[in-house]
């Protein structure tokens, strides 16, 4: 079963001062799946997001990626063994066009290094054709064709969240962390991204681990759900499963209410 997981999250803590924001937290996401992280305000999902991205380091307890103890990697690291994260606000090259966005993103290219320049100019330069052509393909992937040439900076919300999933398809990703995907997006984009995040899951089989407030978009995307409060996982199953439940109800809400 431990080799279906690609994250496996076991007993971790992280107080900040006197408070616990997460408190012997365990949970588990499956390869292959696109699975959701919900709770009230305070329950400790943005605190255990960050852990699992390498941008907090847990009290105790351990991060297992992909079989292998990462607990406390950083990010950069994490990004090269295939762990990626997009954030809540798009972290775009503004004063680069949505096609140099994309080429960006492959590290160790030959042009990076001086000498590969000037002694070996064609496996420079092939390297870079083949890194415009995977993102000239993610562009249509994505349908950003209109966009291509626009500077990052000048597109809208939806368009700059549609760039940042562009860019976790731009190397091979074990795993892609969405942040908030759809705070400042519009209907119409949101449903957009939301097609593309199903047939990268479907057709490419990217799994996916997504943090979110829009509970439709939680429903409409992710099996299983897990849901947080005070700091623990309380519950995790099929969306359904939880709208229906009146004791997570009660622990999300506050008070038991009637959830549609």
């Amino acid at each position: 079963m431990s080799q279906d997981l690609v994250i496996d999250v076991r007993n971790v803590t992280k107080h900040f001062g006197g408070i616990a924001a997460v408190e012997d937290c365990s949970l588990s996401v499956r390869r292959g799946s696109i699975t959701g992280l919900i709770g009230p305000n305070g329950a400790g999902k943005s605190t255990l997001f960050n852990m699992v991205a390498g941008n907090i380091v847990p009290d105790s307890g351990q991060v297992i990626f992909d079989g292998a103890d990462v607990t406390g990697m950083p990010p950069h690291d994490l990004f090269r063994r295939g762990m990626l994260r997009t954030f809540q606000i798009a972290h775009e090259f503004s004063h680069m066009t949505a096609l140099e966005n994309l080429m960006m993103v492959p590290g160790d290219q030959p042009g990076e290094h001086l000498g590969n320049v000037w002694f070996r100019p064609f496996s420079a330069s092939q390297r870079e054709r083949d890194v415009r052509a995977k993102a000239l393909d993610v562009i249509d992937f994505l349908k950003l064709g209109h966009v291509r040439d626009e500077l990052a900076g000048n597109l809208s919300g939806g368009q700059k969240k549609l760039l940042e999933l562009g860019r976790t398809m731009m190397v091979d990703a074990k795993v892609v962390l969405l942040d908030e995907v759809a705070a400042g997006v519009n209907r119409t984009l949101l449903n957009d991204l939301a097609g593309n995040i199903e047939r990268m899951n479907r057709e490419l089989g990217y799994t996916f681990f997504v943090i979110e407030h829009d509970m439709d978009l939680i429903g409409r995307l992710c099996d299983p759900v897990i849901v947080m409060a005070q700091g623990s996982k309380i519950a995790e199953g099929p969306m359904a499963e939880i709208r229906s439940n009146p004791e997570i109800i009660e622990a999300y809400f506050g008070s038991p209410v009637e959830v549609a």
